[in-house]
């Protein structure tokens, strides 16, 4: 790992340098998105020796979508060869695996943070805020490397409190600037939290529109006009952004993007990679 995040391709999940553990530290309960329960601490039968998974290719198919839709934001191989300097949980310590569980959850919410953190200070549009937003980056940082005890006991939702005014501060900064429908600025379409789930937005003009925490469930959004919008924590689980325009869209993560689905028209800002079960679909 860097001594300092650089850019968002430090904060790409490494599983090489990983011990595989969102397939051991965390929990899941047999749903559409699991196939089956597993409680925290306990490997997933489908980790291998050599801690990567054995169904990878067949995830879908198998009923673990819910695993093809996760990122750790490089928190795994932070916590594998950082924090526990490169020691495995299969041989290291009796209590390893438990400490590792504390420990991965709160460093993953951190590293979402430091992405979130990049991306604004990579943005034109938020240079009034870019010093604040570098010194919580730097902070951030700081935080991850702490000791596993220092991290199973830190305060995540208040530090995510602290940063989250700056990232507020950042979309209203960024979204002024983006003319919406009938030459308004998009900073007056307030979606945050919006209950949409499976609403018809087929080619809707949401240019620059804060869809913060908006719940978009199976909404169809073909076609629909995204550039410049605020997408942090929007729920895109089988929403349709077949043919949308997302260029520009900011706060828009991998793993909100691949519960999604979409097609070869559809145009993403360079932060993400099309997912490849999109091609499939098409």
């Amino acid at each position: 790992m860097p001594d300092q995040i650089a850019d968002l391709s430090d904060l790409r999940g490494d599983c090489a340098q990983c011990f595989g553990l969102c397939c051991v530290a965390l929990p899941f309960a047999a749903s559409a998105d699991f196939a089956r329960d597993k409680p925290a601490g306990r490997p997933c039968p489908n980790l291998q020796g050599d801690h990567r998974c054995g169904i990878h290719a067949e995830l879908r198919t198998k009923g673990f979508t819910g695993c093809t839709v996760y990122d750790c934001f490089g928190a795994g191989q932070k916590v594998s060869q950082l924090t526990f300097g490169g020691q495995d949980w299969r041989t290291g310590p009796k209590d390893q695996v438990r400490r590792m569980s504390d420990v991965f959850p709160v460093v993953r919410q951190l590293h979402e943070l430091l992405w979130y953190l990049t991306e604004a200070r990579g943005l034109d549009a938020a240079a009034p805020v870019h010093a604040d937003l570098g010194r919580a980056l730097e902070r951030t940082e700081r935080l991850t490397r702490q000791t596993p005890e220092e991290l199973a006991a830190l305060d995540v939702a208040a530090h995510r409190q602290e940063v989250n005014v700056l990232l507020l501060r950042t979309s209203e900064l960024v979204r002024a600037g983006i003319a919406g429908t009938k030459g308004k600025k998009g900073k007056g379409k307030d979606r945050r939290g919006a209950d949409l789930m499976g609403a018809r937005l087929r080619g809707a003009d949401l240019r620059g529109a804060s869809l913060r925490g908006a719940y978009l469930i199976a909404a169809d959004l073909t076609g629909a006009d995204l550039r410049g919008a605020d997408m942090i924590g929007a729920d895109l689980r089988d929403a349709d952004l077949t043919d949308a325009d997302l260029t520009g869209a900011f706060f828009l993560t991998q793993p909100q993007l691949n519960a999604a689905r979409g097609s070869a028209g559809t145009r993403l800002p360079r932060s993400v990679t099309r997912p490849v079960h999109w091609a499939a679909a098409g």
